[in-house]
């Protein structure tokens, strides 16, 4: 049986609110919640269970997996940035919703259980997979830094490996990059990779024409978010340094050194990222719960229907959008966060310290970092592209993140980077295994 709290003396202590998740949403919530309940001078105790220390801010992944950024400085420490909270890091295996329990675990310790008063469900989301064979083995994603910097190293690499090969075919193949996935993220990836390769290449002396990326989706457009005339201006741009994009496709099968794309052609390679979209983690299945695409269904106060003591958002929540009836919010790092605050408001509103208010918000667009020179954004439906868009869009990712040292060191990073090219040291910091789908956070103790 699971270690449990002394329930005697829960019943005496302070009223607690467990937050389930560090991401956009949990953090955002636990972050107003406690300076709510300071303002109002509540003692109830403040719970954030995580499976990391850190709020990850993952719309900069693609730069950490280009080699453009410093993983730390995507990681926001939790302890300096939330100093009111009560933090466990652990992994929330399952949830006991008539007795108010949390059940986590940690490599360092065995099952115990965390008691609530009011329970916040913000864990995020993991990467959508498909039965394909070979996925799980030979795919990576990009969801943790793990992945990020594994899908960075391997590409230097496979890179080097190359340069020294006598064998055409295994040079081809080495020198070959697969990404599945046209949405924003993806596209940004192949994107940021594409300029680190041609960073090696130039600085190695050889055509950068060599390095083949190949980008997958079964969509009939790339980014079809930001729109048809910024979209067709991001498929310009992308063939024009050479990468091969081919729309209506995806991947029948993986291998170490090769995959099998479903128009049966084969391509060499031992590089594949899998950025395909996401669904909501693996603890939410345990509810037993009414889901809509693999997120929890709550209502526009971010509730769970029938039980007025549980809340959701972020990636986890099918939360319904009062501007556009009838759909559901984007699992957006947008919407995550001002779910997050919409979730501090009405759990305090729960405890009688003010009250609560429907979620509800109106897309702002998307921004887009394409490499070099060139990025796309729709801020309030205004369409941008090249120099203003990449402008537009590092001053909305320096902004967004939620600490000063983590803005003060990216800013110094892009102003650097500026003029010096891009470090191409092989530092061999992640493993194959650490990077799996299987070790990524969130899923690793439910694979």
């Amino acid at each position: 049986m699971p270690d449990a709290e002394n329930r005697a003396d829960r019943a005496t202590g302070p009223r607690r609110v467990v937050i389930v998740g560090s991401g956009f949403a949990g953090f955002a919530c636990a972050r107003k919640l406690c300076r709510t309940l300071a303002r109002a001078g509540d003692d109830t105790e403040v719970v954030l269970v995580t499976p990391t220390d850190y709020m990850l801010y993952t719309p900069l992944l693609p730069d950490v997996a280009g080699g453009l950024i410093d993983p730390r400085f995507v990681a926001v420490s939790l302890t300096d940035a939330l100093p009111r909270v009560r933090l466990i890091v652990a992994t929330a295996e399952s949830i006991d919703l008539d007795n108010k329990t949390v059940t986590v675990t940690s490599d360092h310790h065995g099952p115990r259980e965390l008691t609530w008063d009011r329970l916040v469900l913000t864990p995020g989301s993991v990467t959508r997979l498909f039965d394909v064979p070979g996925l799980r083995e030979h795919g990576r994603g990009l969801k943790t830094v793990a992945e990020a910097l594994y899908l960075r190293e391997q590409l230097l690499r496979q890179l080097e490996l190359a340069d020294h090969e006598e064998d055409p075919e295994i040079r081809r193949a080495r020198r070959t990059v697969v990404v599945v996935g046209a949405s924003y993220a993806g596209t940004e990836l192949i994107a940021q990779l594409r300029a680190l390769a041609d960073s090696y290449a130039a600085r190695r002396g050889f055509d950068p024409a060599e390095i083949r990326f190949l980008l997958l989706d079964t969509a009939d457009r790339v980014m079809p978010e930001v729109g048809e005339k910024l979209s067709d201006q991001v498929l310009s741009v992308l063939r024009g340094r050479g990468i091969d994009i081919r729309l209506g496709m995806s991947l029948r099968e993986l291998a170490a050194d090769h995959v099998v794309l479903t128009d049966g052609t084969t391509v060499p390679t031992h590089t594949v990222a899998w950025v395909t979209g996401v669904t909501g983690a693996p603890v939410l299945g345990t509810l037993d719960l009414p889901m809509e695409r693999g997120r929890l269904k709550v209502g526009a106060d971010l509730r769970v229907p029938g039980h007025l003591d549980v809340f959701a958002g972020g990636d986890a929540a099918a939360v319904p959008d009062l501007t556009q009836p009838g759909k559901i919010t984007p699992p957006t790092a947008q919407h995550a966060t001002r779910q997050g605050k919409v979730l501090a408001r009405n759990v305090a509103a729960s405890l009688g310290i003010g009250t609560a208010a429907p979620y509800k918000h109106r897309d702002m667009g998307l921004v887009v970092d394409l490499g070099p020179r060139f990025a796309v954004a729709n801020p309030l439906g205004l369409r941008l592209s090249g120099l203003p868009a990449k402008a537009v869009t590092r001053a909305y990712h320096t902004y967004a993140v939620p600490r000063g040292l983590n803005r003060w060191a990216i800013t110094l990073t892009y102003l650097t980077n500026a003029v010096t090219s891009r470090p191409l040291t092989l530092l061999g910091l992640v493993s194959p295994e650490e990077s799996t789908f299987r070790a990524s956070e969130g899923i690793r103790h439910h694979a």
